[in-house]
C-alpha cells in the first residue's frame, strides 16, 4: 500500500510551483516507489521535460527512456505489466492519446493491463508549440474505450492524490495533466480524493457549474462575478472524467454548465449530456469549451481567450443563456 503523505498549505504551495507535471514526478512518485519497488517510469524523450532527471540518477533500473516512439512505449509498458511491474508512461497528452491510440486500446482497454498513462501538456497549456502538440481530443478518445478510468485534477496537490490513486487503483489509467508552473491552488489544506466522486466546492441555487482540469480555478471565479450579478452558482470539480459522477449532477438547478479545455464534442459535456438524457425533467445543459475548432498558435491565455474560454466570455455565455430561459 502506497502511505498517504500529510497534505497541507504548505504542501499546496510547494505543489503549485511545481505545476502538475512537477508535483508528481518531482515529489510525489518517490513516495510511490518507496511503497512499491515494482514501480517504474517510462517516457518518449521527455525525461527532463518531464522533471524525471532526479528519479532516473536515483532510481536507474526503473526508469526507460523509449525516445520518440510513443506506440513502441505502450508496447513496452505491457510487457512490464505483464511481468507484474506496474509502469507510468508518459509524454505529450496529444502523442499518448493519439499517436499511441491502437496500442492504448488493445494493451489496456482490451488486455486490461495495469498501466497508468500521464499525459502531460493536455487542453492549450502547450499552444506556443502549435496545433500538433495542445491536446483537446485526448478525453474523447479515452472515453471511448472499455475500462480506462480518466482523471482530470484541478491543482498540482490533487494531481499527486490522483497519482496516489492511481496506483492503488490497479486498472488501466489515464492522468490529464494541464497548466503549467505556478498553477493556482484549488485546494489549501486536506482534503479527500476518492476516484469516481466529484467533490461540491461552492454551493448554490441556481445553476450549477461542473468544471474539470484548469477551468475549476476559473469556474470559481466565474461563480463570483456571477453573484454579485444575482446569480447563485454551485461549482462542482468533476476531477473523475470515467467513471463519471452521476449522483453530483444537480437535478433541480435551472441550468447545468460545464466547463472545459477540451473540445466541446466527446469530453465533460458529453459525458453529462450522456447521464442527463436519462432524466425525465432534466435541466438546460449549456456546453462550454472549445467550439470543434482548431486555434491560432500562442500563449494559453491568449488561446483561452481565443476559444471563449476566459472568466469573462463564460460569464457572458451563461447569463445570455439564462436570458434565454426566461
Amino acid at each position: 500500500m502506497t502511505q498517504v503523505v500529510e497534505f497541507n498549505s504548505l504542501k499546496a504551495r510547494t505543489y503549485s510551483r511545481l505545476g502538475q507535471r512537477g508535483a508528481i514526478f518531482g515529489l510525489g512518485i518517490f513516495d510511490a516507489i518507496g511503497q512499491n519497488p515494482n514501480l517504474v517510469v517510462l517516457t518518449a524523450d521527455l525525461a527532463t521535460l518531464s522533471g524525471l532527471e532526479r528519479f532516473k540518477n536515483q532510481y536507474p533500473d526503473n526508469f526507460y527512456n523509449i525516445g520518440i516512439a510513443e506506440q513502441n512505449m505502450l508496447g513496452v509498458a505491457a510487457g512490464l505489466s505483464a511481468e507484474g511491474f506496474l509502469p507510468v508512461a508518459t509524454t505529450y497528452a496529444t502523442f499518448l492519446s493519439l499517436r499511441s491510440c491502437e496500442q492504448v486500446r488493445h494493451y489496456m482497454g482490451y488486455m486490461q493491463q495495469n498501466i497508468i498513462l500521464i499525459g502531460s501538456g493536455a487542453g492549450l497549456s502547450m499552444g506556443f508549440s502549435g496545433n500538433t502538440h495542445y491536446s483537446i481530443e485526448d478525453l474523447a478518445v479515452m472515453r471511448a474505450i472499455p475500462n480506462i478510468v480518466i482523471l482530470s485534477p484541478s491543482d498540482a496537490g490533487q494531481a499527486v492524490k490522483a497519482f496516489h490513486a492511481a496506483v492503488e487503483l490497479k486498472n488501466p489509467v489515464y492522468i490529464r495533466l494541464s497548466g503549467g508552473l505556478n498553477c493556482p491552488i484549488i485546494y489549501k489544506e486536506e482534503f479527500t480524493f476518492a476516484v469516481g466522486k466529484g467533490i461540491r466546492l461552492k454551493e448554490g441555487e441556481d445553476i450549477q457549474i461542473i468544471a474539470t482540469g484548469m477551468m475549476v480555478h476559473k469556474a470559481l471565479a466565474i461563480a463570483e462575478i456571477l453573484a454579485e450579478k444575482g446569480v447563485s452558482a454551485e461549482v462542482v470539480d468533476m476531477h473523475t472524467i470515467k467513471p463519471l459522477d452521476a449522483s453530483i449532477i444537480s437535478r433541480n438547478k435551472r441550468m447545468i454548465v460545464t466547463l472545459e479545455e477540451h473540445n466541446v464534442l466527446g469530453g465533460l459535456g458529453s459525458a453529462v449530456a450522456e447521464c442527463l438524457t436519462l432524466e425525465r425533467n432534466a435541466p438546460c445543459l449549456l456546453r462550454i469549451g472549445i467550439e470543434d475548432t482548431f486555434l491560432s498558435p500562442g500563449d494559453p491565455d491568449y488561446l483561452l481567450e481565443q476559444a471563449g474560454l476566459s472568466v469573462e466570455k463564460v460569464v457572458a455565455k451563461v447569463e445570455n443563456k439564462l436570458e434565454s430561459l426566461v
